[in-house]
């Protein structure tokens, strides 16, 4: 039986840490390894060992499997756990941990092999007796053949990486004159995400549910099943709320789909955590999606409703020890729902953020759980995944869970860095998915229109307050100076703010009514009126008084910038009130600027070159995704600050356009 005391965390983040707070509690060692952008992490000083294993890009850090064999040797380290993403479900890595005697806590390499391929792994399923989707999954991979195989199939069908995952490589098609050009997308998109272009093709399954199975087996032979998971609401084939159980389960659904699944890990042996997904139609008829050979992202839900730590259950497997349960003994009891934090702007298309997190409070009260790597003053960097933590929430019933987890999102502080939390509020509010309704399509059907997607300026009572903020600010530095310094008759004048978002200014004046500890405030904001008291204040929170209703308000305030934990979550306003007229470029300039830190990895113009609005200029590569940055002007390309493979930083000049005007 192998036993093992020391365990490696081959992963960052929330994963990494949420690993070990098991491992600890059970009372192993623990070592991380990190980049050297993950030097400060929370992964890394809550280990018990660290050691860094290269520079921040993955391809020389995480996805090093030498680096990390040598780091559990270099420690002791006599288990791995991979966590999720990265290299959890590499085959070749669970071969190097077995050829250097080290523990690998997850399945064989065999399993991971199979089930890594999406064609291989239905055509496994078949064999078994597993419902599969119709489709082709056959090695010839020509585009006679797939077009061939499409007219069989039928319209509308999907195209799928084989190797793939997280939407990459997939493509709906609605009709043949469509298909050429999207089997050569997914191919290239597959070939440069996965290191394979081989595809698969499936019916479309219109508006099904997506439900998973949670699995595990042991050495023994013995496997189970753990309920199942709902994960419909997605947003370009990206899980954004999951829950357990699913709201259309019945006793009988979940026997049949949870012994479909038992037979599917059977087929190959399992022994480990594993996920088997489904596709349920309306008629309650259900598919093979494919097989997740580690823990999932969303595994908190099921942990919730069993009352178990799968982490545990996987150490204890890696041990060679039985299932702590068997199939009769696992019993789901009340609701538990989970979505997740990402850095990321709605308003942008979900254009993922970085930066610095000023401040993060995460909103823990009774029945909430929130998974998370974040300390502040950490930066979120363009490296790796935007998401920062899962925000988990456990109720008697889905409606508890669900109003539990609306305000839980609303109330964590995230400020220096854009959330997503107005997006997922919104959707938990929708009455679609209130009802339990959502399907893969709600948010293509019921949430397009949605407030979150689209840039909204800050409510008045946001600016009211910043500007007594910045009043106070000013107070506080003419008290500390003494005497008559910076002295104003506060009956004279009212005072004036010019406050920046973006590229919008917005002007308040602010009348005191009455100084001192405790100032009373008349805000103007265009034609509106606001009174308020900035009754105290302590650099993290501000308890005010606005138009006689009492609030508390989660800022952070630096020199000329403030940040307030408002109705749309983060958001960052500057006083430019003393800049000189005209200081600043507005919108329709020549001038493109990084939208975040990243990698350029295309430059499509030259110096001299004739441009017109709208066109690609470059390709900014930054958290797995590409971001093209186009002309917002007619000209001529006058200056190229960058060159293809340069790293570079939020806001920093990449290319000006000079107008024929000019």
């Amino acid at each position: 039986m192998p036993a093992f005391n020391k365990i490696l965390i081959a992963n960052r983040g929330e994963i990494a840490c949420r690993v070990m707070r098991t491992a600890q509690d059970l009372g192993y060692r623990t070592v991380t390894v990190y980049s050297e952008a993950d030097a400060a992490a929370r992964h890394v000083q809550e280990a018990d060992e660290a050691v860094c294993i290269g520079p921040a890009q993955v391809n020389q850090s995480y996805l090093l499997i030498d680096a990390i064999i040598a780091a559990a040797q270099k420690t002791g380290a006599d288990a791995i756990h991979p966590g999720y993403g990265f290299l959890s479900e590499n085959a070749d890595f669970a071969r190097a941990c077995e050829a250097a005697g080290i523990v690998f806590i997850g399945p064989s390499v065999e399993a991971i092999q199979l089930m890594g391929s999406k064609r291989l792994s239905k055509i496994a399923m078949g064999d078994a007796g597993v419902p599969c989707i119709p489709g082709y999954q056959g090695a010839a991979q020509d585009d006679e053949t797939l077009a061939s195989e499409a007219k069989r199939i039928g319209y509308p069908l999907m195209i799928k990486a084989s190797a793939g995952g997280g939407g990459r490589g997939m493509r709906l098609v609605h009709e043949s004159s469509e298909l050429l050009a999207q089997i050569r997308t997914a191919r290239s998109e597959a070939q440069n995400a996965f290191g394979s272009g081989e595809l698969i093709l499936e019916r479309a399954v219109i508006q099904p549910r997506h439900v998973e199975i949670q699995v595990f087996g042991d050495s023994q032979g013995h496997i189970v099943y753990l309920g199942e998971r709902d994960c419909s609401v997605q947003r370009r084939h990206q899980k954004v709320v999951e829950e357990a159980p699913c709201p259309v389960m019945t006793p009988e659904l979940r026997q049949a789909m949870g012994a479909a699944a038992v037979k599917a890990a059977a087929s190959v042996n399992y022994v480990g955590a594993g996920t088997v997904e489904f596709l349920l139609d309306a008629s309650g008829e259900f598919f093979f999606l494919e097989m997740n050979t580690r823990l999932q992202v969303e595994h908190p839900v099921t942990e919730l409703i069993t009352g178990q730590d799968l982490v545990a259950w996987q150490i204890r497997i890696a041990e060679g020890r039985p299932l702590p349960l068997k199939q009769d003994e696992i019993h789901l009891t009340g609701h538990a729902m989970e979505v997740r934090l990402y850095a990321e702007d709605s308003t942008q298309n979900f254009l993922p953020q970085t930066g610095r997190v000023l401040r993060w409070e995460p909103a823990l009260r009774e029945g909430i759980r929130i998974d998370h790597g974040l300390l502040e003053g950490q930066a979120v960097s363009p490296f790796y995944d935007p998401m920062l933590a899962k925000v988990i929430a456990y109720g008697a019933t889905r409606e508890e869970a669900r109003r539990k987890l609306l305000r839980a999102i609303e109330d964590c502080v995230l400020l220096g860095v854009n959330g997503n939390q107005r997006f997922l509020a919104n959707l938990l509010k929708h009455p679609q998915f209130a009802a339990g309704h959502a399907t893969t399509a709600f948010i293509a059907e019921h949430f397009t229109a949605d407030p979150s997607l689209s840039p909204h300026p800050p409510a008045a009572g946001e600016l009211a307050a910043a500007a007594a903020l910045f009043y106070q600010q000013s107070a506080n530095a003419r008290a500390h100076q003494g005497g008559l310094a910076g002295w104003r008759n506060a009956g004279s004048a009212p005072w004036r703010f010019v406050l920046k978002q973006g590229e919008q200014s917005f002007r308040i004046e602010l009348e005191v009514l009455a100084d001192g500890a405790q100032p009373s405030l008349l805000a103007r904001i265009d034609e509106q009126q606001i009174r308020l008291r900035l009754l105290a204040s302590d650099d993290r929170w501000a308890t005010l008084e606005l138009d006689g209703i009492r609030q508390r308000l989660a800022y952070h305030l630096a020199d000329d910038s403030i940040w307030l934990y408002g109705h749309n979550g983060n958001l960052q306003l500057t006083d430019i009130t003393h800049l000189p007229v005209g200081a600043s470029s507005g919108a329709g300039s020549g001038s493109v600027k990084a939208p975040m830190d990243g990698a350029i990895v295309e430059v499509l113009v030259e110096e001299g070159s004739q441009v017109s609005k709208g066109q690609l200029l470059l390709v900014l590569e930054a958290m797995k995704m590409e971001h093209p940055l186009k002309a917002s002007i007619d000209g001529t390309v006058r200056r190229i600050g960058v060159s293809r493979g340069d790293q570079v930083k939020n806001r920093q000049l990449l290319l000006e356009i000079e107008t024929a005007e000019a």
